[in-house]
């Protein structure tokens, strides 16, 4: 057995904005270990919404985080000889990866030709409230609303 929890990680902040979390949606863009393409592709996608909107770029992309960070998630119980699903409160750390993986996952999912087409689209849209990873972010909060009365099973 362990003898005690890994300790967590602090990830350096990008070149541009000096923000850790730009680097972190940068390390979940990234693929194959190319770091400097999706450093590349962001800071484009983040110009061209600049220019599709006429607001900052970067704080529309923060306003597009905040509208998928979900607040409630649903975990799987045991119980009896059932399985069910209790409501419980995400923590503030996987808050962010969650809202970072549903709008890169829903992002590829989109019919637009380039990533950077794709990623600039689906941003605005979550930025507006509306999109793919803002509808995952309201079912998954049903989902919880649903199935409230077995919230006194928290582990």
């Amino acid at each position: 057995m362990r003898k005690g929890s890994a300790k967590k990680r602090s990830i350096l902040p990008d070149p541009k904005y000096k923000d850790p979390l730009v680097a972190r949606f940068v390390n979940n863009l990234m693929e194959s270990g190319k770091k400097n393409l999706a450093y590349t592709m962001f800071y484009s996608v983040v110009d061209i919404i600049s220019e599709k909107t006429g607001e900052a770029g970067l704080e529309v992309w923060r306003k597009a985080l905040n509208n998928t960070t979900p607040s409630v998630e649903v975990k799987r119980r045991r119980v009896g000889g059932a399985t069910l699903q209790v409501p419980i409160e995400v923590r503030p750390d996987r808050k962010v990866s969650l809202s970072i993986k549903w709008l890169l996952s829903q992002a590829k999912l989109r019919g637009e030709k380039t990533m950077k087409d794709k990623l600039v689209n689906e941003i605005i849209a979550a930025s507006q409230g509306e999109g793919r990873a803002v509808k995952k972010k309201m079912d998954t909060h049903k989902m919880a609303e649903s199935n409230r009365a077995f919230s006194h099973f928290r582990i």
